[in-house]
């Protein structure tokens, strides 16, 4: 009985478009994740206005949107972004996303920003993706860093992330099991 209900729900959270209609040609979807992390940065820089220096001084950064169902045994999210190399000025279109198991229920919609120190970093996030797992449970809350990274997490080497709910940064990250990688449809140009 209970895995009737779990895989509809499974499925229905899968096909929910984030913020982009699937109907919007390439160029509107592309225009839309700009906006969206555009809208992202300045409600971060309100939250956190330490975090607009990081951002600038970065070797780039990544904005993502997600939403997510916690129904039951089964926890899905899915979501789109863009990374921006801050020397070269480029723009690569992204996707995520995330499935788990776990009790609980509920429904989380939030954006993360990634802000990557070095240009490696950035790189290796672009052509590889990130999937986290335990890497995000064990992040370190900003303190080695000064005050400049305050409300961020370090998930990876000179890789730091804010995640941002509808109630302001949130206080533990909860990117586990989520995939990033390329969009390829949104990068053919």
């Amino acid at each position: 009985m209970g895995l009737r209900i779990i895989t509809p729900v499974f499925a229905v959270t899968l096909l929910v478009p984030a913020f982009v209609n699937a109907g919007d040609s390439p160029d509107e979807k592309r225009e839309k994740i700009r906006k969206m992390a555009n809208d992202t940065l300045a409600d971060l820089y309100k939250l956190q206005p330490s975090a607009q220096a990081v951002v600038q001084k970065s070797a780039g950064y990544a904005v993502f949107d997600n939403f997510g169902t916690h129904v039951l045994l089964v926890s899905t999210a899915r979501g789109s972004g863009v990374a921006y190399n801050s020397k070269t000025g480029q723009y690569t279109y992204m996707k995520m996303l995330s499935g788990g198991a776990g009790l609980g229920i509920g429904v989380k919609d939030y954006q993360a920003v990634f802000v990557f120190e070095t240009e490696q970093a950035l790189a290796k996030f672009i052509d590889s993706g990130w999937e986290g797992s335990g890497q995000a449970d064990a992040a370190a809350k900003a303190g080695e860093k000064g005050g400049a990274y305050s409300g961020a997490a370090m998930i990876a080497p000179n890789t730091w992330v804010y995640e941002i709910t509808k109630n302001g940064l949130a206080l533990q990250l909860t990117l586990q099991g989520t995939k990033y990688s390329k969009d390829d449809d949104l990068n053919k140009q």
